[in-house]
């Protein structure tokens, strides 16, 4: 196959896989809901730093590592879906003080417990390395791209985290940019933003819940 060809097809691949709704999407969408754009960036920073830890991970050999050892994955995704849930769980709470300390007709915003920065940033990267997606991406289609005539392993390596990384902000800045227009659309609606924001905090709960009732089934 061309070099181009497969850059392009590996494009393609991850922008399918990472446009799916996932962890990493709601950690964003909800950090921006409830507490605005510079909460989202950072959580889209972390993420995207994660990502090019995963890339780093590959080309080390750990991740096959990971996923080669038994109960390794199922760790990883048992401990992903809690940390999902317990994100929705903050959203919940949060949703739940805004909508009892706000009349219906304020405009409110009630963010999740106070984060620094670095926080958000470094819950973002750790959102990313828990989500076993990532992990069997990584996995089954990253390496069969790591071979260039072109570039040497590290180059091509660079290149294809490159790709990810531009794909994830691509995406997910989209997703923040959406959040926002929610949050200016809501700000004359009283309680709508906590209303979402809550919405939100249900749907990564039910994320998370079905996800570990997926692992805890036997395979048929």
């Amino acid at each position: 196959m061309d070099a181009s060809h497969s850059l392009w097809l590996f494009f393609l691949l991850t922008l399918g896989i990472i446009v799916l709704p996932g962890m990493d999407m709601a950690y964003i969408a909800g950090h921006t809901l409830q507490s605005g754009a510079r909460a989202g960036l950072l959580a889209l920073g972390g993420i995207v730093a994660g990502g090019g830890v995963h890339v780093l991970l590959n080309l080390s050999g750990l991740s096959a590592l990971l996923m080669l050892l038994p109960g390794a994955f199922e760790i990883l995704l048992w401990a992903g879906s809690l940390y999902l849930a317990w994100i929705g769980l903050q959203m919940l709470l949060g949703a739940w003080q805004g909508w009892r300390a706000a009349p219906a007709s304020a405009s409110v915003a009630v963010p999740m417990a106070p984060q620094s920065p670095g926080r958000i940033f470094l819950s973002g990267m750790a959102n990313c390395l828990l989500n076993p997606k990532a992990y069997a991406f990584m996995l089954a289609v990253f390496p069969g791209f790591l071979r260039s005539s072109e570039r040497g392993l590290a180059a091509q390596g660079l290149l294809l985290g490159s790709i990810i990384a531009g794909n994830q902000i691509a995406v997910y800045g989209t997703v923040l940019l959406a959040c926002l227009g929610s949050r200016r659309w809501q700000r004359e609606g009283g309680r709508g933003t906590v209303l979402l924001s809550g919405v939100m905090g249900l749907c990564l709960v039910a994320l998370a819940a079905g996800t570990l009732l997926n692992a805890a089934l036997p395979p048929r």
